[in-house]
């Protein structure tokens, strides 16, 4: 199986691209996200890959991080998702908003995806709850992990708790917005910014 390839991007589509590995191009389906990170054509570039088989169709599929091909493989996993809709959520998400939309029960954040209506997003995060806290989210999985004991982020993740949020959802929340911010970031920011991503 196919798990990496590490080449020149060769062509660029909506959503797939040519990559061009010592002369051998692959044809690979990617998400919105990662045709962004893979750059210019004509640049060199790492893509994590997952080979997909049926009966009549063999697709190899693309991911700027392992992690968004962990989080796609969990996605088609759930009933109604294939991988052309598991590539549009990745393409409308990040997986640190995928996985806080996941944990925090929001369907709605999920359903902003192209051709996901409500019903599936609802199917789609009560699957993924138990699973959400397993996977990596990037960027800034590990920030969502654990939290630095004290200072601006633990002060913004108690006032997101005095708000009603769940300590898990508080704490991803603010993890989101930490990785983004910076670890510099006033407590005002952090919640700020916590507020839009625990909103979807």
């Amino acid at each position: 199986m196919i798990a990496k390839l590490k080449g020149l991007l060769d062509e660029t589509g909506d959503d797939w691209a040519v990559l061009d590995v010592r002369g051998v191009g692959y044809l690979v389906h990617c998400s919105a996200k990662t045709l962004a990170a893979m750059g210019e054509v004509g640049e060199a570039c790492t893509i994590y890959t997952d080979l997909q088989v049926s009966e009549n169709d063999m697709r190899l599929l693309g991911f700027a991080e392992a992690g968004e091909r962990d989080w796609f493989r969990l996605l088609t996993q759930v009933q109604g998702v294939g991988s052309k809709v598991a590539l549009a959520i990745l393409s409308a998400l990040s997986t640190g908003e995928l996985q806080a939309a996941c944990a925090a029960q929001d369907a709605a954040t999920v359903a902003r995806a192209n051709g996901v209506g409500p019903k599936l997003a609802g199917r789609i995060v009560n699957e993924l709850k138990d699973k959400a806290g397993a996977l990596p989210a990037s960027p800034g999985g590990a920030a969502m992990a654990a939290l630095p004991a004290g200072g601006a982020s633990n002060d913004a993740v108690k006032a997101l708790e005095g708000l009603g949020f769940k300590p898990a959802v508080a704490a991803q929340a603010v993890a989101i917005a930490r990785s983004e911010l910076g670890p510099d970031a006033r407590e005002g920011e952090l919640i700020r910014v916590a507020l839009q991503r625990a909103a979807g």
